[in-house]
């Protein structure tokens, strides 16, 4: 046992310190299944998640007090959580409730980019701000969870590119191409179009989890930058709405853009297994570099047994692991995929700074 366990890589060996101990399992037998968990946490300690969706921002607006860096267990994502589940970054959520749009969505979305800059603040041990791919790995490097804002919905524009334009000053690197009417059933209208335009010039991303499909096929033909599907599993295996055909999948690898399986027992199903498998179909239909992970703690959505916070990422890894899945494919799923398409849309950004001037479109002057 001793001889076992000295073998076993810490996580300084392996790739920063998130708060793993060397042993992590002091007090189980050990197996082959404990086995397998360890090597997921030698693997997940070099390679974190980067969790394309996390709604705390808005669970944490109906709590009188909390402190993620200690830990709160009246939600399901805090900094101890996230060390032991290895996660590196995090994509915190500015969606609204339904039924906002106008001058309100505009004034919730304020309200919203407001209030997590605050939390970050208040957090300054455990969380990190980042805009750029580079500035993700600096937070890890420096023992923090990046944070990345958004996705935000559309409706927080209210057909304005100017207002797109304050929302990434102020941080905003994703936007949900839905619930709009120039990015509905019909796809993107002209405007919706000149948004992309404007995103690609901003290095703001396109989250097309939601949108018709007339607008994802569009979406990612159009943007210069990969496009992503940050709550989007396969429609195959499971018939939910935001989950995407074979076609579309196909189509969204071939763009190389991201498809995000989300750990909802709504839309993958109730067990760990349930998320492998529609891991393992979309990596068959669109490829190991279209595959990412999206948590979706703290939306309300119910979870599958064993990944019931944002510890249990090692589990997931483990059951993959035990599918045959490669330390390659593992680290692009957990790290790699997330890394591209941002680093994708810094260097678009900066080339179309320099050949482009904003535009200052509105709805009603491109569609009338």
């Amino acid at each position: 046992m001793a001889d076992l366990q000295d073998d076993t890589p810490t996580t300084t060996e392996v790739g920063g310190d998130y708060g793993l101990p060397d042993d992590p399992f002091p007090d189980e037998p050990y197996g082959p299944a404990d086995e397998t968990l360890r090597r997921a946490h030698s693997l997940l300690a070099g390679h974190p998640v980067a969790d394309g969706y996390s709604g705390l921002p808005w669970a944490l607006r109906h709590l009188p007090w909390y402190d993620l860096e200690l830990g709160e267990m009246s939600v399901d994502t805090d900094v101890p959580r996230l060390r032991e589940g290895h996660v590196g970054a995090l994509f915190w959520s500015l969606h609204l409730p339904e039924g906002l749009a106008g001058d309100r969505a505009v004034g919730a979305t304020l309200e919203q980019l407001d209030f997590v800059h605050s939390v970050i603040d208040s957090h300054p041990e455990g969380l990190r701000l980042v805009r750029t791919a580079g500035q993700i790995i600096d937070a890890r490097n420096c023992g923090r969870v990046a944070v990345v804002l958004g996705p935000a919905g559309a409706p927080a524009l209210d057909d304005s590119l100017g207002i797109l334009r304050i929302l990434h000053a102020l941080g905003l690197r994703l936007l949900t191409l839905a619930g709009t009417a120039w990015a509905s059933e019909a796809g993107l209208t002209r405007f919706g179009e000149e948004v992309i335009r404007e995103m690609n010039r901003l290095g703001v991303l396109a989250d097309l989890s939601g949108a018709s499909e007339a607008t994802v096929s569009r979406a990612a033909a159009l943007s210069k930058t990969p496009v992503l599907c940050t709550r989007s599993a396969a429609r195959a295996l499971r018939p939910h709405p935001a989950n995407l055909p074979d076609d579309l999948l196909a189509e969204l690898g071939a763009a190389g853009g991201l498809c995000m399986v989300p750990l909802t027992a709504e839309q993958t199903g109730p067990t760990v297994r349930d998320v492998a498998d529609h891991l393992d179909h979309v990596r068959a239909v669109a490829g190991p570099e279209c595959v990412g992970l999206s948590g979706t703690y703290d939306s309300g959505a119910a979870h599958p047994r064993d990944l019931a916070d944002a510890s249990r990422y090692p589990h997931l890894i483990a059951e993959l692991l035990r599918r045959g899945w490669s330390e390659s494919e593992l680290s692009l799923l957990t790290w790699g995929n997330v890394q591209r398409v941002l680093r994708s849309a810094d260097f678009t950004a900066r080339a179309a700074q320099h050949r482009r001037e904003p535009s200052n479109a509105r709805i009603a002057e491109l569609d009338g």
